[in-house]
């Protein structure tokens, strides 16, 4: 079913307008058509991707590469490799073009230039200029085509608070030349002049987040005050210049902190009265109503109007991928006539309020730029008020058709190099190229009716102005759905946060004993488990067993075995999923354990405990599948594959996912009808007391699941050798992995199995990054992959391979991204780095680093406070990869960069150490993409996104080599190692009888 937008009073004014737009934009031949005819190289590009979805994803992938390829050679490589797919359908010329044997030769270098240059043209269709000079030039055109300006400065990512600082420098001067210019021009009263009031003539577009490098909502009162401080000092320069400034608007995460921060800074004295400042609104957005009605109540009470930029929006692949990763709701409408429909009722909203709030109205649409002057122009709406806008190559026509019409037309002009440009380019090129898009649809010359028609809307995508976000999409078409991380970019979210916070401070320094066969026991040894963050304050008190406390436990458990194997498996994953709905419930304080216990931070914690949910979930499913068995029956007989469990199972869990791997290895065994004893890590028996509670109060039977914390020299060897363990679950160190796997292979008295034996034994993981790279992306990942929970993850990046072309200006940005991160307090919603566990990995890791001084240079060495177990991150440059810091396994923030000559040398150091658990691959070249996937020797290889985060049913996780024994966590193969499989077979046949199947 779908609706049409409700038609309206401005309807036929709409129509009429429309059409005569249309008539002026529209050429005498259709765009194809002109094809036909010779055309530059970039048009062509242009009306292949068009034409053609399988070379348009090929062909901007390139473009997208282009810019980090140093050499003929190289661009004509890439050329082949992404176009000469056979999969990619290629028009003839193109085709010929491709046949080249080798990169080096004479057509290679012929396709290189001419696809380079073609590349660069077009790039200049869409960039305003790549320097002032060229800019100017640009603004002096438009400004004699009665058309005014706003210049955005294109750029690397701001990953570095020096590019934050330079950001800020880079405009302060933009403004300053921009102004310095515009004392030549020549008065232009249709775009200088409105109502007889004037205007600025130079207005530049800012974006909030380049103003600090880790702006995050989740630390929103941090991000606020460093972005405060500079927005204000842009603010007085353009003030005292004369200069209009409009921020513009980026992902969906930052908009509610972006426009609180403006509101609040507008609203100073200071910029009270400022009607020369703008915001934008994004109508793809189905909040975008409220934002606007929320904007206009507010510039109501401000007094002076502010201006506010309706655009569509340019971010939607984006937002709908993020959302539907993260298992939240869609913020974005679904459907391109939905958007327009919101755009039409945004415009209506905002020029009926024209004495509270000006509107700039971008698009290239006919029929919403047509919209807005139906409106405007039944309203009277002054000219002061309202402005049409249009992006720099994209709307050249449409807005010559406006500036005839008498309308005032701003140009977004982008500016800056080519190279930090193109993802801006790739952008409008999709944008430009899309089936929905209306400038396509214009040069394909559809019919008018059809261009201009009201849009008409999906019942999934209603428009209205309370509109609720879109239910989460399905990743798959599987059962199995994870749990969805809290979405700090929520105030009500940060609230509950910190008021968890508070709830668990008030239980802190509690006593938590051992559950014996159902039964809390007190014990004679008590421990203190203390906060790294502040090494003074205790978190709680843990009861250390005995080992005759242990045997206990181990006959206890042997007890309920016989009823809990016989328990259908249905019944047992029920409680798995209760025990989830209890951790959903309690997400927030089980966060706040795990950020004070152990010292993760905020965002970290919490997804820990979705992987924990994910796998109490994703297991139920499983042994639900694997109860079903198998049948492989023939004519006169069946035959059963089944599975039953194996007996007692052993789980000693880590301290670094205390909760999640704690709870992953215990509900595997349990759902697998083993009856389990779990020893935590001593440093975080609270959070394994917290998951004791819950899976108690799930329904867990006495005796099935116990408790057992106590000394892993003691009581984890003690039920390690046990003749009645039947499965040892383990992560941590390979020493004692090992030790383990050596133990249980020896046969005790009495014992009449095999034990199986599930070791996780870290790894010394590497990044490697190419020539091809996108250096923001790969600079960004490895310092998330490096430093997250202090490189204290098994799976965290400790050595960076980069090859020697781009290691230079890698290591460069890696150290001064690292230098912006912020070391403190794990609870603080502002640290990306808190302490290490302990003063004995603190000294460790010190140790490891003075190894480090004797065998490479220190790039980066960062102060840490002392009031906790701190270590600043430290960055060793020029490491042999035969180093002791690029072979052993540390476990903290310490990262040893390797320089090599070629990608073949990249994948030999990193495949060069015992370990084989995680890797990571930056690059844009699809041969090294496919040599990695063939040849990378680790269980996890994640290419051009951070090597830590594996998610349930999504990424497995494990390794091999000296990085452990067992099938991957989180996979379909997993509860294998918990069960035994069985075939059972029955002859059916009596007497040369057998029953036969479908008889009656």
């Amino acid at each position: 079913m779908v609706l049409q937008v409700k038609t309206s009073t401005y309807e036929p004014k709409t129509q009429e307008i429309a059409k005569q737009l249309l008539a002026a934009t529209q050429e005498s031949r259709s765009f194809f058509a002109a094809l036909r005819d010779q055309m530059r190289w970039d048009d062509k590009l242009l009306a292949w991707a068009m034409s053609n979805p399988g070379l348009r994803v090929q062909l901007f992938r390139f473009i997208d590469t282009l810019p980090a390829l140093r050499s003929k050679p190289e661009i004509a490589a890439h050329l082949q490799e992404y176009l000469g797919d056979e999969s990619v359908e290629l028009p003839a010329a193109l085709k010929g073009m491709l046949n080249f044997a080798n990169p080096d030769s004479v057509p290679g270098q012929v396709a290189a230039t001419t696809v380079a240059t073609a590349t660069e043209t077009l790039a200049h269709k869409y960039i305003s200029g790549e320097n002032i000079k060229q800019a100017l030039k640009t603004i002096e055109r438009l400004r004699k085509e009665k058309m005014a300006f706003t210049v955005d400065l294109l750029g690397e990512a701001v990953i570095t608070e020096a590019e934050a600082q330079s950001y800020l420098e880079r405009y302060l001067d933009l403004m300053q030349q921009l102004v310095e210019a515009s004392k030549n021009w020549s008065p232009v009263p249709a775009i200088d002049l409105a109502d007889g009031e004037p205007l600025p003539k130079v207005q530049v577009s800012v974006k909030l987040t380049a103003f600090y490098s880790q702006f995050d909502p989740l630390d929103a009162k941090g991000s606020e005050e460093r972005v405060s401080d500079r927005i204000r000092i842009l603010l007085r320069r353009a003030k005292e210049l004369g200069a209009a400034v409009h921020f513009d608007m980026e992902q969906y995460a930052y908009k509610d902190l972006t426009l609180s921060i403006l509101k609040k800074i507008l609203l100073e004295e200071e910029f009270r009265n400022r009607t020369d400042i703008g915001v934008t609104i994004q109508a793809y957005l189905r909040d975008s109503n409220r934002d606007v009605q929320d904007l206009i109540a507010w510039a109501k009470q401000r007094g002076y109007p502010v201006t506010i930029r309706l655009v569509k929006g340019a971010y939607w692949d984006q937002e709908t991928i993020k959302a539907s990763q993260k298992h939240w709701e869609q913020p974005v409408y679904n459907d391109k006539a939905a958007t327009d429909a919101n755009f039409e009722q945004l415009t209506e909203l905002l020029l009926q309020n024209h004495q509270y709030v000006y509107s700039a109205i971008g698009s290239h649409n006919v029929r919403s730029q047509a919209r807005a002057m139906a409106i405007a122009e039944t309203l009277n709406v002054p000219r002061r008020c309202f402005e049409m806008q249009v992006l720099y190559g994209m709307g050249d026509k449409i807005a010559k058709a406006l500036v005839d019409r008498g309308y005032r037309v701003r140009v977004y002009c982008p500016y800056g190099e080519l190279l930090p440009g193109m993802a801006y380019l790739i952008r409008r090129l999709l944008e430009n190229t899309a089936n929905s898009s209306f400038l396509r649809q214009n040069m394909e010359n559809r019919p008018v009716e059809e261009l201009i028609a009201p849009p008409v809307v999906g019942q999934g995508d209603k428009v209205d102005k309370d509109n609720s976000p879109s239910p989460p999409l399905p990743l798959s078409p599987s059962s199995f759905m994870g749990a969805a991380d809290t979405d700090f970019a929520e105030e009500a979210e940060r609230t509950e946060a910190s008021q968890a916070f508070q709830a668990v401070r008030e239980q802190l320094g509690k006593t938590y004993l051992p559950l014996i066969n159902g039964e809390y026991v007190s014990t004679q040894q008590v421990i203190d488990s203390v906060n790294p963050s502040h090494f003074s304050e205790v978190v709680g008190q843990i009861g250390l067993m005995s080992v005759e406390q242990a045997e206990q436990a181990m006959q206890a458990a042997k007890a309920a075995f016989p009823a809990w194997r016989k328990t259908p498996a249905k019944e047992r994953a029920n409680i798995l999923r209760k025990a989830a709905d209890l951790m959903e419930q309690r997400r927030a304080e089980l966060s706040a354990w795990i950020v004070l216990e152990v010292g993760k931070p905020v965002r970290e914690a919490d997804g820990e405990v979705s992987e924990a949910i994910d796998f109490c979930r994703y297991y139920a499913l499983e042994m639900e599948r694997l109860d079903e068995g198998y049948n492989y029956d023939i004519s006169g007989e069946t035959n059963r594959y089944i599975y039953q469990p194996r007996g007692i199972a052993v789980v000693i869990s880590p301290w670094n996912f205390p909760l999640a791997i704690a709870t992953g290895m215990t509900v595997a065994a349990l759902v697998a009808g083993n009856c389990t004893l779990l020893k935590p890590a001593e440093t975080s028996s609270v959070i394994t007391a917290k998951l004791t509670e819950i899976l108690v109060e799930a329904g867990i039977p006495k005796g099935v699941y116990q408790y057992v914390p106590g000394k892993g020299s003691q009581v984890g060897a003690y039920l390690v050798n046990h003749p009645d363990t039947h499965v040892i679950a383990f992560t941590g160190s390979q020493e004692v992995g090992c030790r383990i796997y050596a133990e249980a292979a020896v046969l005790k008295p009495g014992q009449k199995h095999m034990k199986r034996v599930i070791a996780e034994m870290g790894g010394k993981n590497a990044i490697i990054v190419d020539e091809s790279a996108d250096l923001d992306q790969a600079v960004v990942g490895t310092v998330q992959s490096a430093f997250g929970y202090s490189g204290q993850k098994c799976s965290a990046c400790s050595r960076v391979v980069v090859l020697e072309s781009v290691y230079d200006t890698f290591v460069q940005r890696f150290v001064e991204a690292t230098k912006s991160l912020n070391i403190g307090v794990a609870e603080y919603p502002s640290t990306q780095v808190g302490p290490v566990i302990d003063a004995n990995a603190r000294d460790r890791i010190r140790e490891y680093i003075e190894k480090g001084k004797a065998e490479a240079k220190v790039a980066l060495e960062m102060p840490a406070p002392d009031n906790g177990y701190f270590i600043g991150p430290v960055i060793f440059a020029d490491v042999s990869p035969n180093a002791i810091i690029a072979q052993q396994e540390i476990f903290g923030p310490v990262v040893a960069v390797i320089k090599v000559k070629n990608f073949q040398e990249a994948l030999d150091v990193a495949n060069g150490t015992n370990y084989a658990l995680t890797g990571g691959l930056y690059s844009r070249t699809p041969s090294h993409i496919e040599m990695a996937q063939e040849e990378y020797e680790v269980g996890n290889l994640y290419i051009n996104r951070t090597i830590t985060g594996a998610i349930v049913a999504r990424q497995p996780f494990g390794g091999f080599k000296l990085s452990g024994v067992g099938s991957k966590a989180g996979g379909p193969d997993y509860l294998l190692q918990f069960l035994e499989p069985r075939t059972v077979t029955e002859n059916i046949q009596r007497q040369g009888f057998a029953p036969i199947e479908g008889a009656e």
